[in-house]
């Protein structure tokens, strides 16, 4: 009996219009998620979604179709409405779609590296392993609220063209989750793991690569040590940022004010614009010398990596930053058409529903050669940073400011005294002038989110972010008093 990919593919070959440009991207997506919350197991919630878009360009328009309904009469139905639409925007379009979306058939096939499938563990053992972190969280009467969680999700997608491309990918992605909240009378305090920033691809080998058996004492030990210190002070002082926070200064001052789309004023009415111009590319001083960020998502662990985008272009590793210049934008295909800039492999969206728009994928600050230790005594009035929990920035990704769990006062090149609700904020075209030092590849970490919200309508989308720890000169630093 054929798979319904088999099926898919020999309709589509036999259906597909004789127009500029016809595909068809299949995704089919199965999620699990368990959590143990306060030591009760929570109702486990489980997800099964298929369906495929069409998208047709043709005499200049463009349409799209997409259905759930995957039989061969669905996919008929799908085909005429975006051969419809197509012709209904052919005068109002704006740009040549079907210039935009010819380019070479490609072939390919990639799938996440897995080590320990998600079923190879039970679900009663699951939730034993939660059971006894979430006992491990609970380790004082002030702990009020304490989780666990697994989340898993498998992709599976196939994309064809009418002229001969076959993308074929599955990927897995793993989600660890652990946090808890103390509270003594008028203070409360939360440590969750990375920020709940532990996301990778892979199988539940990704527990041990995360360190997530051993992280619960130590996140209920820091955050019983938040309910009793002061608040972080406020002055401008040198930053020392852990990687779990400059996954956010990355993605929110980096990554979305570089999307093509956003740039072009795509977004301006739903999430805004951006600082940077078409004209900055090739030669704008994005920060210091010690500034590389590449885009990567061929690397097989982070959370957004395939080995092609959701229009079939493959994807390899380039730089958006070179020792601090800006090099090229975060734009797929159509976006580099309609502004003759350098672009990415990252057309991508959400799900069948949806069509792909530009996106972060990877994207990834290298590391440098400065060591955690020498970080430290390099700074003589300054505080250390960890884990994200609130984050602002301006419409245009320029003005910002962070807040995160923990920090830890520098003085005279040692670590002090623990503070509490530390903040920080900048600006976008200057803050990363004043990066000063790169940790090596030791204080490397690689996190990501679940949830990147883009899109009208709305596209949430998993982003993967790589970093080092890193040294800011001369950063406003506030706390919750401030």
């Amino acid at each position: 009996m054929s798979t319904p990919v088999e099926r898919l593919e020999a309709w589509f070959r036999e259906a597909a219009p004789a127009v500029s440009f016809c595909s068809l991207r299949y995704v089919s997506e199965r999620s699990e998620h368990v959590s143990v919350r306060r030591g009760v197991v929570e109702p486990i919630a489980s997800g099964d979604d298929a369906g495929i878009m069409i998208t047709v360009a043709d005499g200049g328009g463009l349409g799209y179709a997409g259905t759930c309904d995957l039989s061969r009469a669905g996919l008929q139905r799908a085909l005429e409405r975006a051969r419809d639409w197509a012709r209904r925007t052919e005068k109002c379009a704006v740009t040549d779609f079907a210039a935009a979306t010819l380019r070479e058939v490609r072939q390919g096939e990639y799938r996440t590296p897995v080590a320990l499938p998600w079923d190879s563990m039970s679900l009663p053992d699951k939730i034993g392993l939660l059971r006894e972190q979430s006992e491990r969280l609970h380790a004082d009467p002030r702990i009020v609220d304490w989780d666990a969680s697994l989340w898993h999700t498998e992709t599976e997608t196939l994309y064809l063209t009418a002229d001969g491309t076959r993308v074929h990918q599955v990927l897995s992605h793993i989600v660890p989750g652990l946090g808890c909240t103390a509270n003594d009378r008028s203070e409360t305090a939360s440590r969750t793991f990375g920020g709940r920033g532990f996301c990778r691809q892979g199988g539940l080998e990704v527990l041990e690569q995360t360190g997530f058996s051993e992280a619960a004492p130590v996140l209920a030990q820091e955050v019983l040590e938040l309910l009793a210190a002061p608040n972080c002070p406020t002055d401008t002082m040198d930053l020392l940022l852990a990687p779990d926070q400059l996954i956010l200064q990355i993605h929110e001052s980096i990554g979305h004010p570089l999307e093509l789309d956003r740039i072009l004023g795509d977004e301006r009415n739903y999430a805004g614009t951006s600082f940077v111009t078409p004209d900055m590319f090739g030669r704008y001083r994005y920060g210091s010398d010690l500034l590389n960020v590449t885009y990567d998502p061929s690397d097989p662990g982070q959370f957004a990596s395939y080995g092609f985008d959701d229009e079939g272009l493959a994807a390899r590793r380039e730089h958006i930053i070179k020792d601090g210049i800006l090099m090229r934008g975060l734009g797929g295909h159509l976006s580099q058409q309609r502004t003759g800039l350098s672009g990415v492999a990252n057309s991508r969206a959400t799900s069948w529903n949806r069509p792909p728009i530009d996106r972060m994928a990877n994207l990834n600050l290298e590391p440098g050669d400065a060591t955690f230790d020498g970080m430290v005594r390099s700074i003589e009035h300054g505080v250390f940073m960890q884990t994200n929990c609130s984050w602002s920035i301006d419409d245009s990704r320029n003005k910002f400011q962070f807040g995160c769990e923990r920090g830890t006062l520098i003085r005279d090149g040692e670590l002090c005294e623990v503070v509490k609700k530390p903040n920080y904020r900048g600006i976008s075209a200057t803050f990363w002038r004043n990066l000063t030092h790169v940790g090596r590849p030791e204080t490397r970490e690689v996190l990501g989110t679940p949830f990147c919200g883009k899109g009208e309508p709305n596209q949430v989308i998993r982003v993967g972010h790589a970093a080092p720890a890193c040294v800011f000169a001369g950063v406003q630093v506030f706390g919750g008093e401030a």
